[in-house]
């Protein structure tokens, strides 16, 4: 059976419509998915530079998260070196206590609060720990925060040992503070002294560690903005302009009648024939 001969205009009107069919399809999709680019054959150059910049982001938000964990661990830090720092005050008003003692027993329950107080410390900095990671009990835990995708910018942050041993505070044996009924101001001042040392420690410490808050803050702060960049960044690529798009689908429908009157129109030559019989 041989083919249906179409008329010339009748077959230019019918390309037409399949022009204008495709189209439809190809912009009914990006209404419905809101992307203009959703594979590398839609547009190789724009898809796997928004697919580039979606992978960094994704590679800079897990960097976030540790920068998160990060900040949180120094938070612990920090607090537990407040905490030891009133202690240290505390130890000390009982230290100052001990010089104007009255009697042995007196200055004696000093002493006793006193160790009590050490005891304290040493308890506090062994639970300042966040996740595993302490910086406070002396066991020279470390952790390194990187901050770009590549590990190539980071800090480290290091730990001290803030227990009483660490900071040098001695514990005071029975009678140490005590001689003859009265306070003995040289053992005395000597605890004062290496109270007054331990909040020195303690101060500094706690300046590094506020300056590596600042930092990683900083950078977390950063990051956030360079994710919300590169995810811009993709989506001007790929996106699609929904107000053009649904102007589109409105001009393609009007093409497509108007296709469809004219391929009637182009059918009409033919037709006429039959009235000649």
């Amino acid at each position: 059976m041989s083919d249906i001969s179409l008329t010339a205009g009748m077959r230019q009107n019918l390309y037409s419509m399949q022009q204008t069919a495709t189209l439809m399809d190809r912009t009914a999709s990006r209404l419905s998915s809101g992307y203009k680019v959703q594979t590398s054959l839609d547009d190789p150059i724009s898809y796997f530079a928004a697919q580039g910049h979606r992978q960094r982001a994704s590679d800079l938000a897990s960097r976030k998260d540790e920068m998160g964990e990060a900040i949180q661990l120094v938070k612990a830090g920090s607090i537990g070196i407040e905490s030891v720092t009133n202690l240290v005050a505390s130890a000390k008003s009982l230290a100052q206590s001990a010089l104007s003692g009255e009697t042995t027993d007196e200055i004696n329950v000093l002493e006793s609060q006193f160790n009590a107080l050490r005891t304290q410390i040493d308890e506090l900095s062994d639970d300042s720990g966040y996740k595993g990671v302490n910086l406070l009990d002396g066991t020279d835990d470390t952790l390194k925060v990187s901050f770009d995708e590549k590990g190539e910018a980071s800090v480290t942050l290091t730990g001290f040992d803030s227990s009483a041993a660490g900071l040098s505070i001695e514990q005071v044996s029975t009678n140490d503070w005590a001689t003859g009924g009265k306070g003995n101001a040289t053992n005395i001042n000597n605890s004062i002294t290496q109270l007054d040392n331990a909040r020195t420690t303690l101060r500094t410490k706690a300046k590094g560690l506020a300056d590596n808050l600042s930092t990683i803050t900083n950078r977390q702060d950063f990051t956030s903005k360079m994710i919300n960049t590169l995810n811009d960044g993709a989506d001007n690529l790929t996106l699609a302009d929904m107000n053009e798009e649904g102007a589109n689908m409105l001009m393609l429908q009007t093409r497509q009648g108007l296709g469809t009157s004219a391929l009637s129109m182009a059918s009409q030559a033919a037709q006429s024939v039959l009235r000649l019989f």
